[in-house]
């Protein structure tokens, strides 16, 4: 089975490569660099996701699989009188959920600059209304940890309009298996993908049929997996599955979506999922994802004639202070291997 080690490590690595949708070549070359050790084919799309190839016995039926490795972020918007950055997102959060976060600056010849995210009133010593005051782009900026006092000061700095802003994504593994960080929204997935990757590697294992695998990079803002290569005859995508309100996926569990927000999923490859998972006697759930689309979604409103289905570790707080278990990425990954060698 996949090593729990290598998992926890290159998930690590990944969460703690700085990846907004629209900057993820560096953790792209992390994904490359990592599938060529295990020997399969890997190559790049002109948008700059990852394609793997794995020769299966079978080679009459293509399997799709895919995960997407860009997550939220933001870019400068402007930068004020006093030399605070306003922002815009990338992806879509509440601003509450950034608010005190520490972030990077990444400027487009790559300076890089620390910072803090904060309200325009940040302290209750000296605004009166602090407590009561809205989140929005208007109330939310970025203090530079460099002296600067006005816009000119930051503008000498190298910082512009258009420039990244990553989030710190508070990366910890704790003793009892949980899986603390930001953006595990797509990340568990690439690493769970990775680590079975390893397996067959390790293990000589070849899939039933011919699998290509896509890391896309464009997922959070919609349009990850517009383009599929040629050939594959069904989709499986790799995405965090939702906890909260009236759904039944834990921590704990892989998440099997029958539907999100683009409509139902495929049937028959639902219900094959499903009776894997039971006979591989699995932890699991069924939900429906009400406000939540994949890169499945988009290969659909693309109009990729091809069955598709979403599966995931159950992650809590998702677009917020993230958080999965070990045993959901171990029962997702499971799911996985039974989908490609059953």
């Amino acid at each position: 089975m996949i090593s729990i080690e290598y998992l926890h490590e290159i998930l690590t690595k990944v969460l703690t490569t700085p990846s907004p949708s629209g900057y993820t070549h560096n953790v792209l070359e992390i994904v490359k660099d990592t599938v060529n050790e295990f020997k399969f084919s890997v190559s790049l799309t002109k948008k700059g996701a990852c394609v793997i190839e794995i020769d299966g016995k079978d080679p009459s039926k293509v399997i799709g699989l895919s995960a997407h490795v860009d997550t939220l972020g933001a870019m400068v918007r402007s930068i004020t009188t006093k030399g605070y950055l306003k922002i815009t997102p990338i992806g879509n959060y509440m601003y509450q959920t950034i608010e005190g976060e520490y972030c990077k600056i990444i400027t487009r010849n790559n300076k890089e600059f620390s910072g803090t995210i904060l309200t325009t009133k940040p302290s209750v010593h000296v605004f009166k209304d602090a407590r009561q005051q809205k989140r929005t782009d208007k109330e939310i900026e970025v203090r530079i940890d460099e002296k600067v006092k006005t816009k000119k000061d930051v503008e000498n700095l190298g910082i512009n309009s258009g420039d990244f802003v990553v989030f710190d994504s508070r990366t910890l593994i704790t003793p009892s298996g949980f899986i603390k960080s930001r953006h595990l929204d797509d990340k568990a997935s690439v690493g769970i993908i990775l680590a079975v990757l390893e397996y067959f590697h390790r293990e000589k294992i070849v899939p039933k049929n011919t699998v290509k695998i896509l890391i896309t990079n464009y997922e959070e803002v919609g349009h990850g997996l517009s383009f599929l290569p040629e050939g594959i005859d069904e989709l499986l995508a790799v995405d965090m599955g939702a906890i909260g309100d009236d759904l039944t996926t834990t921590e704990y569990d892989v998440s099997i979506c029958a539907k999100d927000s683009s409509g139902p999923y495929d049937f028959h490859l639902t219900n094959h999922l499903i009776e894997l998972a039971k006979k591989s006697k699995l932890d699991y759930a069924v939900d429906i994802y009400p406000y939540y689309g994949s890169d499945a979604s988009a290969a659909m409103r693309a109009g990729h004639d091809v069955p598709a289905a979403l599966i995931g570790p159950g992650v809590h707080a998702s677009h917020s202070l993230e958080r999965t278990h070990t045993d959901a990425l171990v029962n997702t990954a499971k799911l996985i291997i039974s989908y490609l060698t059953q």
